[in-house]
């Protein structure tokens, strides 16, 4: 379990980074496809590795936190279409949304009930 929650945060991390780059880069380049390309990849790695981790709380089973999974994988397919179908403002409303999800799941792993919280907190 330990290895899962360990590659989840290296590609969570790595998914906020790349992130703000590809945001921050201009569109339409090489460099923005390739490096979006890879960001789709890492935050694939974030979703759906999110399933694996369970048991946290008293229930132990999926928490609120994987719909944020869910919608992720949802708006990364829509994107991907959209930009394919030449829908450049869908494609970058999705990829915001997908973006934003990742900084709000991760103010809520500070939770101090949650895994990562709790490491920094003591819960």
């Amino acid at each position: 379990m330990q290895a899962v929650i360990g590659i989840h945060i290296a590609a969570a991390l790595s998914a906020l980074t790349l992130g703000i780059v590809v945001l921050c880069s201009p569109k339409g380049t090489k460099r923005h496809k390739l490096l979006g390309r890879i960001w789709v990849v890492v935050m694939s790695v974030v979703a759906i590795g999110s399933f694996s981790i369970r048991g946290l709380g008293e229930h132990g089973g999926l928490s609120w936190i994987h719909g944020l999974s869910i919608f992720t994988l949802i708006a990364m397919v829509y994107s991907i279409y959209m930009i394919r179908k030449g829908n450049r403002r869908a494609h970058f409303s999705a990829m915001i949304g997908s973006f934003i999800g990742v900084i709000v799941a991760g103010l809520f792993t500070l939770d101090p009930d949650r895994i990562i919280g709790g490491f920094f907190f003591g819960g």
